[in-house]
């Protein structure tokens, strides 16, 4: 018997811009969406897989490039190698990664996935990078140039610490 296919659902319309709402209000709601739709993301990562956002993006990059050490996947995922160790950390006490010294440099680490992993990035949604960077990978360049100069102007309003900017958002 052959289970007929279900139909996608349509993706959700962006809200018509309410013409009535100052520029500003307008522009807050549209962040409200978007950290919305992250921390939701992240939720549900969470939930099914049991881990960070953060946490089940490492794994899946070392799933992409097992034997990766701690500053490549730091590079990957575009943190400070602090962060990417405490991640890996994280990882290892929790039993889903192992960190063996490399025989020719002793400084250094590879990473490699232990079988719990691969059932944790089995449940988990996608995308394992989160749903925003596949976002951002997915615009056009002259809109991501546009929003790329229209953020730094309100980072700089806003005097951000720019130590932020590499720490995830799932973490």
């Amino acid at each position: 018997m052959v289970k007929p296919v279900a139909k996608p659902a349509p993706a959700p319309k962006m809200p018509a811009p309410d013409d009535t709402v100052e520029p500003a209000a307008r522009v807050l709601r549209r962040f409200r969406l978007v950290f919305n739709a992250v921390k939701t993301h992240f939720q549900q990562v969470e939930k099914k897989a049991g881990i960070g956002g953060a946490q089940l993006w490492a794994l899946s990059i070392v799933q992409q490039q097992p034997g990766i050490g701690m500053g490549d996947l730091a590079k990957a995922m575009d943190v400070h190698q602090s962060t990417a160790s405490n991640l890996v950390k994280g990882l290892a006490t929790k039993g889903l990664l192992t960190t063996a010294r490399s025989e020719h440099d002793r400084r250094t680490v590879a990473l490699h996935l232990l079988p719990a992993a691969r059932s944790v990035l089995r449940k988990a949604p996608g995308p394992m990078t989160g749903v925003l960077p596949e976002a951002l990978a997915r615009m056009d360049p002259a809109s991501l140039a546009r929003l790329d100069e229209d953020l730094a102007r309100l980072i700089a309003i806003l005097d951000a610490d720019a130590r932020a900017a590499n720490i995830p958002l799932g973490q």
